[in-house]
């Protein structure tokens, strides 16, 4: 009597793995969404991780970007670890659809996670140019995912997993142009977009005027929202005054040689006396950093 072959050691784990890394993948799209939903900020231990996670390509539909792929990876966890709740010997039936439907979902999720972060990996290296070591680990995870829906199982029928795998790459591109196409469609010279409309105080307008006397320089890119909090701290009379470098090549008047030239990593920079500071500057900071001499009294007209 000849014995029955084992299944191949991949087989009998890929769920196991596949449960793991969703288990990963969630973590980190996780902590995304919470610090953003909350206006925490994320810790990253190289520059870049603000370009990244305040591009206008981190939010969609008004919610994080990081909230989907918290959800995408729940999803997948979920599918691994389905057909272990089934009891196989009182419902054998259902155990077996449930595994087969469950692969089927993993392969098209894989799929899908892989295009729609290779397209993002292409954004944050090409459009925005900042590293974010949590995206490359979330897109990593998504091709993992995707390896081993393909070979954790037999797949009895190659030829129509093949073309299931280009109709949803198919849907998944043009879903992902859908969404993402106001970015590319708005000019970045929109007042209503991302023009400042707070008032300016006779404070604010001087101390602009000062900043830009002393050689003062405001490094930022149109769809960053930090920059946009910095202006709007001016208000819009005292920002038309202001030394603004735009270093996005898409935004209105853009010089990013100049900002390549600085050494900007993050927006906004400011640079004072030769002396680069990053992030949303205080009026009153920036006023002592500068040797701004006028009222400081900026919230009264």
């Amino acid at each position: 009597m000849r014995s029955k072959r084992s299944k191949p050691w991949i087989y009998r784990n890929s769920r196991f793995i596949i449960a793991g890394i969703a288990a990963v993948g969630a973590a980190i799209t996780a902590y995304l969404a919470i610090e953003k939903l909350t206006g925490g900020i994320v810790i990253c231990p190289v520059d870049g991780c603000d370009n990244v996670l305040e591009s206008p390509y981190a939010t969609v539909l008004g919610l994080p970007l990081a909230l989907f792929g918290f959800l995408a990876y729940a999803g997948m966890g979920t599918m691994a670890i389905a057909p272990w709740l089934i009891n196989p010997d009182s419902q054998k039936e259902l155990r077996s659809k449930l595994e087969n439907w469950s692969w089927l979902l993993m392969f098209v999720g894989g799929v899908s996670m892989t295009i729609f972060s290779s397209y993002l990996m292409y954004i944050m290296a090409f459009e925005i140019k900042s590293l974010c070591l949590y995206c490359i680990g979330s897109a990593i995870c998504s091709l993992c995912l995707f390896i081993l829906a393909l070979i954790g199982r037999n797949w009895e029928d190659i030829g129509q997993l093949i073309f299931t795998a280009i109709i949803v790459g198919m849907i998944t591109m043009v879903g992902t142009f859908a969404v993402y196409s106001p970015i590319h469609s708005t000019s970045a010279s929109e007042p209503n977009v991302y023009g400042v409309t707070t008032t300016s105080t006779p404070a604010k307008v001087a101390l602009a005027q000062h900043l830009t006397e002393v050689d003062a320089k405001m490094y930022g890119a149109y769809w960053c929202s930090h920059c946009q909090d910095q202006k709007k701290l001016f208000g819009q009379e005292a920002v038309s005054k202001l030394n603004y470098i735009e270093c996005d090549s898409k935004g209105k008047n853009p010089q990013p040689n100049l900002c390549v030239t600085a050494g900007i990593k993050a927006y906004p920079t400011w640079e004072i006396d030769g002396k680069l500071q990053e992030g949303v500057v205080s009026l009153e900071n920036l006023a002592k950093l500068s040797g701004y001499n006028g009222s400081t009294n900026f919230d009264n007209p």
